[in-house]
């Protein structure tokens, strides 16, 4: 039997499998993107697949303070449509 990878979201501090989550990276050039394959290269943090968790994220800025950078409206938004999917 294959263990299955957790990582912890940074908003709501819980653990859950990999692939119930999205991952939103510092590249190393400064870039901040969504990153739905988890294997780009740079700093990663992970969000919960819900509209409640990216909506707090938002308010209390977890990725802001995760990645140690400014996050652009657009990466919420970008989070939400993976969320609709």
């Amino acid at each position: 039997m294959r263990k299955i990878p957790m990582r912890k979201c940074v908003v709501t501090q819980e653990r859950f499998p990999k692939k119930e989550l999205i991952r939103v990276v510092r590249t190393p050039e400064g870039d901040v993107i969504v990153d739905p394959t988890g294997k780009k290269n740079g700093h990663g943090a992970y969000v919960q697949k819900s509209s409640e968790t990216i909506e707090l994220a938002k308010k209390n800025k977890a990725l802001n303070r995760a990645l140690e950078c400014e996050i652009p409206a657009s990466i919420y938004d970008d989070l939400m449509g993976y969320v609709n999917e």
